[in-house]
C-alpha cells in the first residue's frame, strides 16, 4: 500500500477488522517490519529519524497494573533523558494528575486511555500515531480528546488515528485514508466526501463492499499500489 500524510492535519485511518490498519500503524512506527517497502518521515527512515519526534499509542497502555501511573511515566522520561517536570505536566494534560498515584490495575479502560496518551506525548513529539484512541472514552472524554488532538495538529504536529467510531472522527480528521483487504482504497480530504450529503460511515460502508481492485469511484488522482506506507508532510512519499 502506498499513502501520503500531511503536516498539520489530523489524519484518519479506517478500515474493517483485518484490513491492516493495526499492521499498518505498527510498521509506520517501527514496531514491525514491513515485508517490503519503506516508510519516510520528513525524508528520514524510521524509527532512527524521528526519534524523540514520534509519540506512539498502539493499545494496551503498557504500564504494570501494580504500579502507580505516574511511577510507569516517570521510568519512561527516565529512559528518554527527560525531566520528571515532563511526567507532571503530561499527568496535567490528559487529566489524570489527581489520580496518578492510585494503581493502574484500578483504572478504568478510559483513564488507561489517557495514561497511553500521556506516554504519547511524553516526549511532546511532532508526530503521533494513535490506534483506537477513542476505546473507553465516555461523550466527555471523546469532546477532550477531539480538542486536544485539534490542538496539537493546528501547533503544526501531524495526527494519525485509526477507529471504528466513524460518527465522531467525522467531526476530528482532515484526511481520509480507507484500508480494504491490505490495499487503499481511498486518499483525500474529507470536505469532499461529506459535502455532498454522505455520511463518512456511508462512504466507508460503500467502500469496503466494492471489491477492492476496483476503482474508487471518489477518487480523480488514483495513486499506486507499492507496498510502501506513509510520511507526515505533503508532497513526502512514503
Amino acid at each position: 500500500m502506498s499513502f501520503t500524510v500531511r503536516g498539520g492535519a489530523i489524519t484518519g485511518i479506517f478500515g474493517l477488522n483485518g484490513a491492516g490498519k493495526t499492521t499498518a500503524l505498527k510498521v509506520i512506527s517501527g514496531l514491525a517490519r514491513a515485508s517490503a517497502g519503506q516508510v519516510l518521515w520528513g525524508g528520514h527512515d524510521t524509527p532512527a529519524g524521528t526519534r524523540g519526534r514520534l509519540g506512539v499509542f498502539i493499545e494496551p497502555c503498557g504500564a504494570h497494573p501494580g504500579r502507580s501511573a505516574r511511577a510507569h511515566l516517570r521510568s519512561l522520561a527516565a529512559m528518554a533523558g527527560l525531566p520528571r517536570a515532563r511526567v507532571a505536566e503530561v499527568l496535567a494534560l490528559v487529566g489524570l494528575d489527581q489520580v496518578s498515584p492510585r494503581r493502574v490495575g484500578r483504572y478504568s479502560l478510559g483513564m488507561r486511555q489517557r495514561l497511553g496518551l500521556a506516554a504519547a506525548l511524553l516526549t511532546d513529539p511532532d508526530i503521533l500515531v494513535l490506534d483506537e484512541p477513542m476505546n473507553g472514552l465516555d461523550p466527555r472524554g471523546i469532546r477532550w480528546l477531539r480538542t486536544l488532538l485539534r490542538e496539537q495538529a493546528d501547533s503544526g504536529r501531524t495526527v494519525m488515528l485509526s477507529s471504528h467510531s466513524l460518527t465522531e472522527t467525522e467531526r476530528l480528521v482532515d484526511d481520509v485514508i480507507v484500508i480494504h483487504q491490505g490495499r487503499v482504497v481511498h486518499q483525500g480530504p474529507i470536505g469532499p466526501m461529506t459535502d455532498r450529503g454522505a455520511t463518512l460511515e456511508e462512504i466507508f460502508l460503500g467502500l469496503t463492499d466494492a471489491d477492492p481492485t476496483d476503482t474508487d469511484p471518489t477518487d480523480t488522482d488514483p495513486t499506486d499500489t507499492d507496498p510502501t506506507a506513509a510520511g507526515p508532510t505533503g508532497g513526502e512519499d512514503a
